[in-house]
């Protein structure tokens, strides 16, 4: 497969593989407030290179991964999305995670929801994914909302305690959202 190709195109998104060229990016992405309000810090341009090789090496093991999200009216890579199989230190796995971060300037347009939907549907019917979820910290708002419209429902019995974040952090109670196969 040619690096820059679609995987999955939707009227407004194209969901593609990353480029080496999409790593400035992907720095700015991650230093990004905003973006990163949920999360414990923002990643310096050192971690962001490591999590992009991460994602790439998960791509050369798995088949998939997180993708690089690009507009198709500007040609523009305006976030990431995508599925990775969860940490192993999570209570949940083996599972595997949707998920998505997209740059601020890009928010409330509904791209996330579009992105989403159509990933989800390409690995339940393409890769024959089973046991799709998705997690975030219970102040993010605005995700469980995208993973409610692309039809996750939230679990409550199993909700989690977020092992990498200390246990008195606002951002360590997680909510756990599954996607059930019709």
């Amino acid at each position: 497969m040619n690096m820059n190709s679609s995987i999955i195109e939707t009227p407004r998104l194209r969901v593609r593989s990353w480029t080496d060229e999409d790593l400035p990016f992907f720095i700015a992405l991650n230093q990004d407030p905003e973006v990163m309000r949920y999360y414990p810090s923002c990643l310096s341009a050192e971690q962001s290179t490591h999590l992009f090789n991460k994602i790439r090496e998960h791509f050369r093991v798995e088949g998939f991964g997180f993708y690089a999200l690009e507009r198709k009216d500007t040609q523009v890579t305006i976030g990431m999305l995508g599925l990775q199989r969860v940490s192993t230190e999570l209570p949940f796995a083996p599972a595997v995670e949707i998920g998505w971060r997209l740059a601020s300037d890009q928010w409330k347009q509904g791209f996330a929801t579009e992105a989403a939907q159509a990933v989800l549907d390409y690995g339940t019917r393409e890769l024959e994914l089973n046991n799709i979820l998705s997690f975030t910290s219970k102040p993010n708002v605005p995700s469980q909302r995208v993973m409610e419209k692309i039809g996750l429902t939230h679990c409550p019995k199993e909700d989690f305690n977020h092992p990498a974040l200390e246990a008195g952090s606002v951002l360590a109670p997680h909510l756990l959202f599954r996607y059930k196969q019709q």
